[in-house]
């Protein structure tokens, strides 16, 4: 027996195991972050809209409002760029404040949209997220080169809307809201296979697994949160 072949075969086997294991418990964190994520923005969100003093506050106070939104960038290439360097408490805190952060401005919503325009587009793109979401599981389409072209679409958007908060086209806003619903539905399926992909070599449920896990459940997040922006630019109902 050729002893140096049946010890690669068994640490072979041994790694088979651990990524057979440390994959699904990798894929639930994401997941489970990730709609923590949600609600905590949900609530922040609404708390601030029903809370008059709070939302009085980012109305008037400007460098209030444009230092939440520094923080907010702040904060997410903080974690993406640097989590490597960060311990897992660390980064988990600052994806727990950019939520909170994140819901705090969005709390507008509730005064420009009616309540159940806000619920109704909220379902529809979680319908929307879920289905994407399996789609770029479950395919066997390597998705890079249209992430490729999805990122470059993102940037041109992104240019669109600074030049439109200039100009105020209405038309062109409604143009950035349909293509920005493309864009985040076709990112929803290229992140879920990429997280798929980053996690599947990841034999690892400590905490070098465990950031990738919450890099992947941050990545989902802002695909919802912009769905669900540009979705309810869309079909939501203004209030009178």
């Amino acid at each position: 027996m050729n002893y140096n072949n049946f010890q690669i075969d068994s640490l072979a086997r041994d790694r088979e195991l651990m990524l057979s294991q440390a994959f699904p418990v990798l894929m639930r964190k994401v997941y489970v972050w990730m709609t923590l994520a949600l609600v905590l923005t949900g609530v922040t969100a609404y708390g601030v809209a029903t809370s008059p003093g709070i939302l009085n506050a980012l109305v008037t106070n400007k460098a209030l409002f444009f230092g939440l939104i520094i923080a907010e960038f702040a904060l997410v290439f903080g974690v993406s760029g640097a989590i490597n360097r960060l311990s897992l408490a660390t980064a988990t805190l600052m994806f727990v404040a950019y939520s909170v952060i994140n819901g705090a401005l969005l709390s507008f919503i509730f005064l420009a949209y009616t309540m159940e325009s806000i619920t109704s587009v909220f379902f529809i793109t979680a319908g929307t997220f879920a289905t994407m979401a399996v789609i770029g599981y479950t395919t066997k389409k390597d998705l890079t080169s249209i992430g490729r072209i999805l990122f470059m679409a993102l940037i041109g958007i992104i240019i669109a809307t600074i030049v439109n908060m200039f100009i105020g086209s209405t038309g062109l806003n409604m143009i950035i809201s349909y293509l920005g619903v493309l864009i985040f539905v076709g990112l929803t399926a290229y992140d879920s296979q990429k997280i798929k992909q980053m996690l599947a070599v990841s034999g690892d449920t400590g905490e070098t697994g465990q950031k990738l896990a919450l890099i992947g459940a941050l990545t989902l997040y802002l695909d919802f949160i912009n769905l669900f922006i540009y979705l309810l630019r869309i079909l939501g109902s203004k209030r009178d």
